[in-house]
């Protein structure tokens, strides 16, 4: 091994983790490694090159390394987050004397962390380490076929730019940036939420003028949430905004967009929603909490409300569009 090289970790070998690790593979100044509780995997990439569940017809970088050992996460200067956000905190605390205080955490998880609150401020809550989000319009199977793809960095110290504008030279990477974490993350939860939204009409409607009627009055109502959550309006124009937003909200390889559509064509059960990790139907109930502690959300947020409606209550579906659009929006 060049002893020169940084090292770059991943917890998890799933579809992003994957997919950014093989573009990061190929730089020869980094050893970039996977770090998984799977053995499949592990042993999979090891020595055939291939993530049989992620991408099983893709071959992998030959420098691209998988393991299941907790000793490599010593040697990390930056350990990228990529576990669903329901399992990732209390994860991290059960290897957290593996992890050095200086290695910069980067979440790419999409969800809420524990007490109903982002992941990074779970991180900065619980762990002395430096802490970054790195979110964007992104399917991993475009990144891993180095197709241009955008991401925002949401940093907590400015010489962070540095290091992940180097990070990303000379590959299909792009990126942008802001000091706003708190908005980074909230946007890259929100739009899961809206994503579903505009699944319901779509498959109730084959109309692009409701499509995107619906699609502004959603962005709006991000906003006011994102306000209220303390996040920053120029966010909204960061990749990882209305570009993630709209990525998700109009793509049926979204998975959030899809449940909207199994919503809206009436083939949804519960039993679908606990077989998925879905973190658009959890969100819409967290924040339906978290709004009500001091404000009316049907009148401020008359989207989450209904939605809300729907995951809660005997709902008929078919009332969906009208009663969003009958609803006033103070």
């Amino acid at each position: 091994m060049n002893t020169a090289q940084e090292q770059i970790t991943f917890i998890g070998a799933g579809a992003i983790a994957t997919a950014l690790g093989n573009i990061l593979a190929a730089k020869p100044e980094y050893r970039v490694i996977l770090h998984s509780i799977d053995d499949e995997v592990v042993h999979s990439i090891t020595t055939n090159h291939l993530n049989p569940k992620s991408f099983p017809s893709i071959h992998l970088h030959p420098s691209l390394k998988a393991t299941a050992n907790n000793q490599v996460l010593r040697d990390s200067s930056l350990l990228f987050l990529a576990i669903p956000s329901v399992f990732l905190i209390d994860y991290l605390e059960s290897i957290r004397s593996y992890i050095p205080e200086k290695t910069i955490l980067v979440n790419l998880a999409k969800g809420f962390g524990t007490e109903h609150k982002t992941i990074c401020g779970c991180l900065k809550q619980r762990f002395p380490n430096p802490v970054c989000t790195l979110k964007g319009p992104t399917f991993a199977r475009e990144i891993i076929m180095q197709l241009p793809t955008g991401f925002s960095l949401g940093y907590s110290h400015e010489n962070q730019i540095d290091t992940f504008r180097q990070l990303v030279t000379d590959t299909s990477i792009y990126l942008d940036f802001t000091p706003d974490i708190t908005g980074v993350e909230i946007l890259s939860i929100l739009k899961n939420i809206y994503a579903i939204v505009l699944g319901i009409v779509d498959a109730q409607f084959n109309s692009p003028n409701l499509r995107f009627l619906i699609l502004t009055k959603a962005f709006r109502e991000m906003r006011r949430i994102l306000l209220h959550f303390g996040g920053e309006e120029e966010t909204l124009f960061n990749y990882c905004g209305y570009g993630d937003f709209t990525l998700t909200a109009l793509n049926d390889l979204s998975r959030n967009r899809t449940l909207g559509l199994l919503i809206g064509k009436g083939f949804f059960t519960q039993h679908i929603s606990h077989e998925l990790v879905l973190e658009g139907k959890t969100a819409v109930t967290i924040f339906y909490e978290e709004l009500s502690k001091n404000l009316s959300v049907p009148e401020r947020f008359p989207i989450v409300a209904e939605l809300y409606q729907i995951f809660n209550t005997a709902y008929d579906i078919s009332s969906f569009v009208h009663a969003i659009l009958s609803l006033k929006e103070s």
